[in-house]
């Protein structure tokens, strides 16, 4: 047999296991657990997440088949069904969750020099939510209709290199708009929004710390203009205006101009406005930031297509909490094995080889150099066309 550390031993160590410990002592996690700890319950579920596993007794059936390397991989004592059901339901989902935010800041300085199609140094963060449908029987507390259930990932998402830093699972019924209520602004950063997240005095707290919003503007907007910048029109650009909110609670809550932006694709035919807090950039940068928006859709895209976070484990509220921020733990590590290696292949190739080569004894750094030089294209055409504007 060769020698050597697996591949999934070899991927684990890039994790931060001391902040991890630190976590299970901060919430007791480990408090009375003898055989199987927090960190086991982790390598299995991202042993899931990487080999796509579909259920418990999947999880169970395949790591039995490797009993005997089970400890060279890290997890300790016996792997069931019922041990991993029971730790998702009462292992504390926070420890998951803090562990999800230190490896996202290992994670956002790596790619803090990725550029973007406009010279900006500002970071640029695309908000939004997506919901993921459950069983009303099965999932009673995230009830969201009379006859429905689901959850509603809330997502801050760092545009350069598509890292998200704030994640917020809530029912379904939460409104986006309560999420603003969470978020701590960046002075200086930009915010991209659709039209769902218009509350004027929200976005107006935005703008008193600082941060700069790009978000779509309603089709019954009330305002007055003060002023015309001029435009070209051959840009596609049609108006660049300085604008005062006409509607009285609109403008009690946000009583300071405001800047509408319209731009007309002229291809299609059909126009575009956006409002923002900011008057220095040009107005062919704010609407190319505002197509950033998109991408926390191909982000919600990928997860739901390439990680396990629609069929669920467990029925409780911290076993799928627990589940999805493991998810995010994996996405963020494989994010971070691409650039610690500087690799060009796609995050979603970098898993489809590891989900086959997690029991190899190979170095890792050879089995995923292997494609390093032969980047993903992805052959969707609607996909590819949904940065064109």
């Amino acid at each position: 047999m060769r020698g050597g550390k697996f591949v999934f031993a070899q991927l684990m160590e890039f994790l931060p296991w001391k902040r991890f410990q630190r976590l299970v002592l901060k919430y007791d996690g480990d408090r009375y657990v003898k055989h199987f700890s927090c960190s086991s319950q982790f390598l299995c579920m991202a042993f899931a997440q990487l080999t796509y596993r579909e259920s418990l007794r999947d999880i169970e059936a395949c790591l039995r088949a490797h009993s005997a390397k089970l400890y060279h991989l890290g997890i300790r004592g016996r792997v069931s069904r019922s041990t991993l059901a029971d730790a998702n339901e009462a292992r504390d989902w926070r420890i998951y969750a803090e562990f999800g935010q230190a490896l996202i800041a290992i994670a956002r300085p790596m790619y803090a020099d990725e550029a973007l199609s406009i010279e900006l140094a500002n970071t640029v963060y695309a908000l939004d939510s997506t919901l993921i449908e459950l069983c009303l029987s099965v999932f009673p507390w995230a009830s969201y209709r009379p006859n429905d259930s689901a959850v509603k990932l809330h997502t801050l998402l760092d545009v350069r290199g598509s890292i998200p830093t704030f994640l917020y699972v809530t029912n379904g019924k939460v409104s986006d708009l309560a999420i603003l209520d969470q978020l701590i602004p960046e002075p200086g950063a930009f915010y991209v929004m659709d039209r769902g997240f218009i509350d004027y005095t929200r976005l107006y707290r935005l703008h008193e710390s600082g941060a700069f919003f790009v978000i779509r503007a309603k089709s019954n907007l009330n305002a007055r203009r003060r002023y015309s910048h001029p435009v070209d029109r051959s840009s596609g650009l049609r108006s660049d205006q300085t604008i005062i909110l006409n509607n009285f609670y609109a403008h009690k809550g946000f009583p300071h101009p405001l800047r509408r932006v319209r731009i007309k694709d002229l291809q299609t035919g059909k126009s575009l406005i956006v409002l923002t807090n900011n008057f220095a950039l040009p107005a062919l940068s704010i609407t190319t930031l505002y197509r950033y928006r998109w991408q926390i859709e191909l982000f919600f895209k990928w997860i739901k297509q390439h990680l396990r976070i629609k069929a669920f484990f467990g029925t409780s509220e911290n076993a799928v909490k627990t589940q999805i921020w493991i998810a995010l733990c994996v996405y963020v590590l494989v994010a971070i094995i691409k650039k610690r290696f500087n690799l060009q292949a796609s995050l979603y190739e970098l898993l489809q080889i590891l989900s086959v080569t997690l029991f190899e004894r190979e170095p890792i750094d050879q089995v995923l150099t292997l494609v390093a030089n032969e980047p993903y294209v992805h052959d969707d055409a609607n996909q590819l066309t949904l940065f064109d504007f």
